[in-house]
């Protein structure tokens, strides 16, 4: 059964639909990422579930009570925001006991709860700072923690990484990921980074003009796209239809292939019986670190890009460079139709 129930759900501001019929099931201890880009209604939807906007339409259930309508206080859910929201006069026990002393816990009580969070975000011997003498990443883990004493049904957060560099988000998404694996609470993370929701997510709600696109785990979102937008939207992808997918998969349909899923050879290489090809001519090598990106131009006149690892740190792949003609081969199972 699930823990969250989403029917129908609706928003409107002005003439701008938000939110358009958003039905979705969540599940008790489930890490699930709303993804989209900006004014697709992800954030909308969250705010909707945490009770800061009321929907127009639809309904939202919490362990099978009705919560569409109920104040934020009164759901059994916390949110973390991008900007932290910490009480700058305030040491970082005392930010974190606040939600416990609005609930009237013993001071003694609240303390212990508060300690235990805290050391639970490993920061314990920051107790007594305050929130300006830490990181941005240790300030972020300190509003989890905050979130986290009050031992809600539901945490949401809404681009809570937004604001660190790439090192430390990346960082940042290894220890959320750890520390609501050990909490066993529900995860509700909004963001509109890819790599972000693959890397946390146990599902993934993919988000486009108000609607959900697709709802599956990162490997199907990204294997099997239900549409040409999720296909280009959750990393690259050579995306053909009509006559050119046709001409280089023998289907009038709407095809998807990952970049990294295609290779090059020499033009006059062969191939084998389970694989496909197109003769090109390279016009662009861009090493990129991890890997080499080629853009080709096809015989037909359209153009793919092809990804190949680095097998050498910091060492540009010249197997290829701008004007070689070269096969681009792909295994037949790897070319996706997109249904819709």
């Amino acid at each position: 059964m699930a823990l969250i129930e989403i029917r129908n759900l609706a928003k409107a501001f002005g003439t701008v639909k938000a939110v358009d019929g958003v039905t979705l099931d969540i599940g008790s201890g489930e890490f699930i990422t709303l993804l989209g880009p900006s004014g697709s209604g992800k954030t909308t939807v969250l705010r909707m579930i945490a009770g800061f906007e009321d929907p127009d339409a639809g309904s939202i259930s919490l362990d099978g009570e009705d919560i569409t309508h109920l104040p934020p206080f009164d759901r059994d859910v916390n949110t973390v925001f991008q900007d932290y929201a910490l009480f700058p006069h305030m040491t970082i026990q005392e930010n974190v006991e606040y939600g416990l002393r609005t609930r009237k816990v013993p001071k003694v009580e609240r303390a212990k709860q508060a300690l235990e969070a805290i050391a639970s975000v490993k920061l314990e011997h920051t107790a007594d700072r305050l929130p300006h003498q830490l990181s941005g990443g240790q300030r972020q883990r300190i509003a989890l923690a905050r979130a986290l004493v009050l031992r809600p049904r539901v945490l949401l957060l809404d681009e809570p990484l937004g604001a660190l560099d790439r090192q430390l988000r990346e960082e940042m998404q290894i220890e959320l990921k750890k520390i609501q694996r050990d909490a066993g609470i529900t995860f509700i993370l909004v963001t509109h980074d890819q790599e972000e929701a693959m890397r946390m997510s146990d599902r993934i709600v993919v988000f486009n003009e108000g609607r959900v696109e697709q709802v599956g785990t990162p490997q199907d979102v990204y294997n099997k796209p239900a549409t040409r937008f999720v296909a280009g939207f959750l990393g690259a992808a050579n995306i053909l239809s009509g006559e050119d997918a046709k001409k280089a998969f023998g289907k009038l349909k709407t095809v998807s292939i990952r970049p990294e899923r295609m290779r090059l050879q020499p033009g006059n290489s062969k191939i084998s019986s389970d694989e496909s090809s197109v003769s090109a001519v390279v016009q662009e090598a861009a090493f990129v670190g991890a890997n080499t990106v080629y853009i080709v131009e096809t015989e037909f006149g359209f153009r793919l890009n092809v990804s190949k690892t680095n097998t050498e740190l910091l060492v540009q792949d010249k197997s290829f460079a701008a004007g070689d003609r070269v096969l681009v081969v792909w295994h037949n199972s790897q070319a996706a139709e997109i249904p819709a």
